[in-house]
């Protein structure tokens, strides 16, 4: 699945430092704006304790899990949308992503410098919003006068163009994104093909410091995050991300103390990759044998077949059969000898749709 999500912000809100912390890749975080001018972009592998579990009943030679695509890409600036601070070349960055992961500043600190010279995530979010708002407007309109003229003579998907795109616009001019706007299922197929920005789903981020960490709910910065995410159905990450940079190099003995410390029972991180992986609809089945205990990501709605030619072309073009088990019937019943002997064991054909845990085997025949 190559699907990624963008770590968006105001420059100087911890983007590059989470960054480094999820990949390990080092990408510059000095205190000035505009620090990351190209994208980075790196692979992290999504935690999963059902994978751990799997590796201890069947003892493989190797495990391998899943993995995921984070883009960090710089700080955004009032102007953007017209090519301030490098604008220009940070939305098309935006585009390029499937989500966005918008990071906020939840922390004060008189020795890293804010853009816009005080701390206020809620304008920071506002500030972001409008210059994307602004970019999908002026692509709105340009398409309007093209699609107009057909739409005038009656023709049929030129009037439910048009009809979208005036909705579009209304919407912007009242400062509300894509994705905060109704449209039924025909409508929402060409909003999918606009390729907004702002029809992109948001995850924030909100970012404190170590102080905080433990007990985020009473930093007025990320109770006011949280009430705006609230309003747009939207989830909230609370990490430090200095902290996360530092546990993100530690082995898992080192780790456990480290977060013990910081009166915290799971990395912040952990929590981010697998609600931007859930974010983007993307669920995980696993394959199970002696040579190899192997994560899959799939999109949720996926048939077998096509959950199958993600591990080769081969399986999906020649495919049979799925031999299914759950993970939790198979983890109950302790093998896959015990689960198919119970039957738990499942013969799936083409139209199964794929269900997030499934342990399975893929017959084919080329």
């Amino acid at each position: 699945m190559a699907l990624t999500a963008g770590i968006v912000g105001l420059p100087n809100v911890g983007k590059s430092t989470l960054f480094n912390a999820i990949t390990k890749a080092g990408a510059e975080a000095a205190n000035y704006p505009f620090a990351t001018i190209d994208p980075n972009v790196g692979i992290v592998e999504v935690p999963d304790n059902r994978l751990n579990k799997l590796t201890e009943l069947v003892s493989p030679k190797k495990t391998v899990p899943t993995t995921f695509e984070f883009t960090d890409i710089a700080g955004i600036v009032k102007g953007a949308s017209k090519g301030e601070g490098l604008g220009n070349k940070f939305l098309s960055h935006i585009r390029q992503v499937d989500a966005i992961c918008h990071v906020t500043r939840c922390f004060e600190d008189e020795n890293i410098t804010h853009v816009e010279g005080r701390v206020d995530p809620l304008d920071d979010i506002a500030t972001i919003n409008l210059e994307l708002i602004l970019a999908d407007l002026e692509s709105v309109e340009k398409r309007i006068g093209r699609v107009e003229k057909m739409a005038k003579q009656k023709d049929k998907e030129a009037v439910a163009e048009f009809n979208v795109l005036t909705k579009l616009k209304e919407g912007f001019l009242n400062d509300k994104p894509a994705r905060a706007l109704d449209f039924n299922e025909e409508e929402s197929k060409i909003v999918r093909n606009l390729f907004l920005l702002t029809n992109k789903p948001v995850l924030y981020v909100a970012n404190v410091s170590e102080e905080d960490v433990a007990s985020p709910d009473s930093n007025k910065y990320v109770q006011q995050v949280k009430e705006l995410a609230a309003e747009e159905g939207s989830e909230v990450i609370v990490v430090c991300a200095r902290a996360e940079e530092e546990i993100a190099e530690l082995d898992d003995a080192d780790k456990a103390e480290f977060l013990e410390a910081l009166g915290i029972e799971e990395s912040g991180l952990d929590k981010l990759i697998r609600s931007a992986y859930s974010l983007l609809g993307l669920a995980t089945y696993f394959t199970a044998g002696v040579q190899e205990v192997r994560a899959w990501t799939f999109r949720k709605g996926m048939k077998a077949p096509e959950c199958a030619g993600i591990i080769h072309t081969d399986f999906e073009r020649g495919f049979i059969r799925a031999e299914v088990v759950s993970y939790d019937d198979l983890v109950e019943y302790g093998s896959e000898h015990a689960a198919k002997e119970a039957g738990k064991v499942r013969l799936e054909g083409k139209e199964y749709v794929m269900k997030d845990g499934d342990v399975v085997h893929f017959r084919f025949n080329v």
